[in-house]
């Protein structure tokens, strides 16, 4: 890792950036439990909701875990500025939302988690926000796409659960030239592996629910851009419509951040591990991962991202029958929507994640009935192995 501005690595910063101690000294970070906070008089209280004056009015708008929480976040990604919410697709809702009004156009990336595809394809149009789905990695295809009301970009790279990559440099380029933004969901390669901001984007999202908690104990998600983008596009959008977290969550996911470069690290060695191993295995149609030198993008990979992901998507053979027959016979490795976490999961996308899509649509995004998303865990990597090979067996 390289240094920080101030001398300290990534690792140390993980642990102690954004604390604020109380008196008491306490060395975890305090959990402030509470919905509100007492003013000492009428006067702080309107200079308060005024913004003329620094401090906590209410947890829906802030609160000294959170804000912890956000600043950590901030260091970590490199960002002015983030914005917690109480859930990843909170958070790439409030992102987009806030940049939109009628009238305007939005281009995304065709191949995003289903969720976020029907923010854009679904929700925007019902308020008179156009969008055009592109081919992700044909930077011509956003050039294209561009109107002169296009207003923000959209993606996410790798993509979910198809691993796709795309030149985050090229395409911010292009929404820059268009007056556009960019905004890219960058939950697959955790700041670990990708820095977004610095390759161009304008915003990048997180949930948090993901790596950074890693441990399947709370939702979470974050916003992360200058402090003009969250002042102007995000925090006023934030407040008046609610999606804020917790703080007890703030809290666990302020924990999370402290062992987030061992639990990454750990897994993505794995996950290079597994992959080399069961490429060629007779079940396995295609196995795709970031990290391996057939990947077809393994040059731009290079480039913009330096360690592989936690993620393999494997096409197994016989379709959905034979993806099915690979879950049901692992022991190890438990099936859950689910990833990033300590335990090794595995979804069937075109059942679950992406099941509402057409099998067409499926298809253009890169998923087959075959295809199995696994998120690599914690487990000795020979443990996994076994349970995969063995499972794979049954196919």
């Amino acid at each position: 890792m390289t240094d920080a501005p101030d001398g300290y690595h990534l690792e140390t910063r993980l642990v102690h950036d954004g604390q604020k101690r109380t008196p008491y000294g306490e060395t975890s970070e305090a959990l402030f439990l509470t919905q509100g906070f007492i003013y000492e008089s009428a006067e702080t209280a309107e200079r308060r909701f005024l913004n003329e004056e620094q401090g906590y009015s209410y947890t829906r708008y802030s609160n000294p875990t959170i804000t912890m929480f956000e600043e950590r976040m901030a260091s970590f990604e490199g960002a002015e500025a983030a914005q917690a919410t109480a859930t990843g697709m909170a958070a790439v809702t409030a992102a987009m939302m806030g940049q939109v009004q009628a009238g305007d156009h939005v281009v995304a990336a065709r191949a995003l988690f289903g969720s976020c595809r029907w923010i854009v394809e679904d929700l925007f149009p019902r308020f008179g926000v156009g969008c055009t789905l592109v081919d992700g990695p044909d930077l011509d295809a956003w050039r294209q796409a561009v109107r002169p009301e296009t207003k923000a970009f959209l993606l996410e790279t790798p993509s979910n659960p198809s691993l796709e990559i795309i030149d985050i440099a090229g395409v911010a380029a292009i929404a820059h030239e268009a007056g556009a933004t960019l905004t890219v969901d960058n939950v697959f390669a955790t700041p670990l592996f990708q820095k977004p901001l610095a390759l161009g984007a304008d915003c990048v999202v997180y949930s948090a629910t993901k790596h950074i908690d890693g441990q399947g104990r709370c939702l979470g998600g974050v916003i992360l851009a200058s402090t003009e983008f969250i002042e102007t596009k995000v925090q006023q959008f934030l407040r008046m419509t609610g999606p804020s977290i917790s703080p007890f969550n703030a809290w666990v996911l302020l924990k999370g951040l402290e062992t987030l470069p061992l639990r990454v690290e750990r897994q993505t060695e794995t996950a290079g591990f597994l992959a080399d191993a069961l490429h060629d295995h007779e079940s396995v149609r295609r196995l795709i991962y970031p990290g391996r030198p057939d990947h077809p993008q393994a040059d731009l990979i290079r480039r913009q991202m330096s360690g592989g992901s936690t993620m393999i998507a494997l096409d197994i053979e016989d379709g959905k029958a034979g993806a099915f027959r690979f879950m049901n016979a692992l022991r190890l490795t438990k099936i859950s929507n689910n990833l990033g976490d300590a335990k090794s999961l595995v979804t069937h996308p075109a059942t679950t994640t992406h099941g509402r899509f057409t099998p067409e649509l499926r298809a253009e995004m890169g998923i087959t009935d075959g295809l199995v998303r696994l998120s690599v865990g914690l487990e000795h990597r020979d443990d996994l192995l076994a349970d995969l090979r063995q499972a794979l067996e049954q196919v």
